[in-house]
């Protein structure tokens, strides 16, 4: 991979400034069963470290799903409800309903789910608890395929990207679902993309969102090692150059309903430079990689 070292600077709306509630506490125990470099491990770490003990995770299947380990056991130190692949926010509004009905509004619901449970199979029932308001922090964690089950193309895998179902690249007609214009149609709480690559961007928007009513999405870029084709060591890096060449944006939805960027890189890298940390972008073609290059432009 190149540039490993590159420095990473621009403009954030969030600094280092802010006094961040993280609780010491470690609600992600040792002993997980997530693979080396797995960026939505990482992320699941330190969302509980701002959400606090107070929470509960309800889950689909997903890569998580056995990241947490078989039950009984858990890597999670927090009560956990594993749903099938459909039902996780359907599910979460239960929980929500249950709390309500013990007078237990202030336990926060983190649904935690992969692209698979969320761009796919889960969908329709993200659409329903979004419009019914359903008080809960939904969280995508976006590894761009369905990992767990051998990295097939979901709809938030990128145009190109080699699958096992897409041996010679993601067809160039379907690109990557837009998921935050779907959930913007229903009026959410709280609405960003965010990467634990950028960590104060990321810990204000996992603190805003727990602050807020409502249903709450958060898309969150999640590197996977074996299914990009990357070192385990630079899956950070190959994240913020997802960033830093606007493949991912990070923003955030303001007040009046707008989506506007919360960081903007200041020396933006190339499309090509970006796709060249990955070996699943090993069979894009010249013109494919201008054409996503204008897309960003």
């Amino acid at each position: 991979m190149t540039n490993n070292n590159r420095p990473v600077t621009g403009k954030n709306h969030f600094t280092d400034d802010t006094n961040w509630q993280i609780t010491n506490a470690e609600l992600m125990e040792s002993g997980h069963m997530a693979c080396p470099g797995c960026g939505a491990s990482l992320s699941m770490r330190h969302v509980l470290k701002i959400l606090g003990s107070e929470t509960i995770v309800v889950m689909p299947a997903c890569c998580w799903a056995i990241i947490a380990g078989g039950q009984p056991t858990t890597a999670l130190s927090i009560p956990l409800l594993h749903t099938p692949f459909a039902v996780a926010a359907a599910a979460a509004s239960g929980v929500r309903q249950a709390l309500t009905a013990q007078k237990r509004e202030h336990v926060q619901i983190l649904t935690w789910a992969g692209d698979g449970g969320t761009f796919d199979i889960g969908l329709q029932g993200i659409s329903g608890a979004a419009e019914r308001h359903e008080d809960m922090i939904y969280i995508c964690y976006d590894n761009e395929a369905y990992m767990n089950t051998g990295i097939q193309q979901s709809s938030a895998t990128p145009h190109g990207a080699w699958t096992t179902t897409t041996p010679g690249g993601k067809d160039f007609k379907y690109g990557k679902k837009d998921i935050l214009a779907i959930i913007k149609a229903h009026n959410p709480g709280y609405l960003a993309s965010a990467t634990i690559a950028y960590p104060d961007d990321f810990y204000a928007k996992i603190e805003k969102a727990k602050a807020a009513h409502g249903f709450r999405f958060i898309h969150l870029l999640a590197a996977c090692p074996s299914g990009w084709k990357i070192d385990s060591q630079n899956a950070l890096e190959v994240t913020r150059l997802a960033v830093e060449s606007g493949v991912f944006p990070l923003v955030e939805m303001n007040d009046k309903g707008v989506i506007e960027k919360t960081y903007e890189p200041e020396n933006p890298i190339s499309v090509k430079e970006y796709l060249a940390t990955q070996g699943r972008f090993k069979k894009i073609t010249a013109e494919e990689t201008e054409i996503w290059q204008n897309e960003i432009s």
